[in-house]
């Protein structure tokens, strides 16, 4: 079986490490630091090379073999890393790495690093992999699961909060594990062996969520009109401009309009516009509530906000962005949010 993130300080206690990992996830903070910790204990145990490969379409799956073959310059154990950004290895790359898991190098880690993962990515060369070795995906935490994350990882940094500055935390970060883990390392030096409550948190932490445009769109994406509509009033409070807001809306606009407009053959869609298994639960929902008439009534409506935000049309930017907003979160509702004109 696939382990676990929380598996991982059981892997590494023991004297000997498995001679191949794969670690890999859409997670990065969490794929960068089990990298880490790998690499670290993989050094206490004598491994003192370090050999690192970039894929990309062009990179020759026979550089692998050959590191394979050849000999320590000084007769140490070595890290071979194979940094594979999709996920993907092709069929010429799951070949190699299969015939590398069937007789590993001695004295010889090799460890498989991924930006992207999903179910789709197993294959033939992943149960190589496991057979001999070890599989960790790292799924994204859940918005429900994040204030439990920074829960503990406050408890590893030393700092002790109360549960409703760990909310407040959590809704601020709006699921960046990163800027969670920039704050929390921050915060631990301002707060030190204080309790960290709700009052200290709003005076110490700026909002790292900065609700952009990226989270804006999930959440409206997702249904979850509540959030969405918060984070437009947050970025009017900051003074955000609105035009580089409309164009990774309009970008996520017409993707929908061809999502709807694909047909049943939803599944070669989604991998052509690259939507990660992680959102695609968002864009189905998006697609039964609305029609493609109605992403194209979006896209003409936010094409009048570009107009006002350009002095060249009559309105309130934000109010008309809360309107498309609320229209992209319930499109059964879009003609009366939007209004005929559109």
């Amino acid at each position: 079986m696939p382990a676990r993130i929380t598996d991982l300080p059981r892997l590494l206690a023991g004297n000997e490490l498995k001679p191949v990992w794969l670690i890999a996830g859409a997670e990065h903070l969490q794929v960068l630091e089990a990298a880490d910790q790998l690499r670290a204990r993989a050094r206490g145990l004598g491994y003192a090379e370090r050999e690192i490969h970039d894929v990309d379409h062009r990179f020759d799956w026979n550089e692998l073999a050959m590191s394979g073959a050849a000999l320590s310059l000084f007769a140490t154990r070595r890290v071979i890393e194979l940094r594979m950004p999709t996920g993907k290895p092709g069929k010429e790359g799951s070949a190699a790495i299969s015939a590398w898991c069937a007789d590993p190098p001695p004295d010889t880690l090799l460890m498989i690093t991924a930006q992207e993962w999903s179910k789709a990515h197993e294959g033939a060369w992943v149960a190589a992999v496991e057979r001999v070795g070890v599989v960790m995906p790292v799924w994204p935490i859940r918005h429900e699961d994040m204030p439990g994350w920074i829960s503990a990882r406050m408890q590893s940094r030393g700092l002790k909060a109360t549960p409703d500055a760990i909310a407040l935390l959590a809704e601020r970060i709006e699921g960046n594990t990163l800027a969670a883990a920039q704050e929390i390392d921050k915060l631990s030096l301002l707060v030190g062996d204080t309790v960290l409550d709700i009052d200290t948190l709003e005076a110490s932490v700026a909002d790292d969520a900065r609700f952009d445009a990226f989270r804006l769109t999930d959440a409206a994406i997702a249904g979850d009109a509540t959030r969405a509509l918060r984070m437009v009033e947050g970025l009017r409070a900051e003074g955000a401009e609105a035009i580089p807001l409309l164009g990774w809306m309009l970008n996520q606009l017409r993707v929908l309009s061809r999502l709807a407009n694909a047909g049943g053959n939803l599944g070669q869609a989604f991998k052509t516009e690259r939507i990660w298994d992680a959102k695609q639960t968002g864009f189905k929902r998006a697609l039964k509530a609305g029609d493609a008439a109605h992403w194209e009534r979006c896209i003409i409506h936010l094409g009048r906000i570009d107009r006002i935000a350009k002095g060249r049309g009559e309105g309130d930017v934000w109010r008309e962005i809360e309107r498309l907003v609320a229209a992209i979160a319930m499109p059964r509702r879009g003609a009366d949010l939007l209004g005929a004109a559109c």
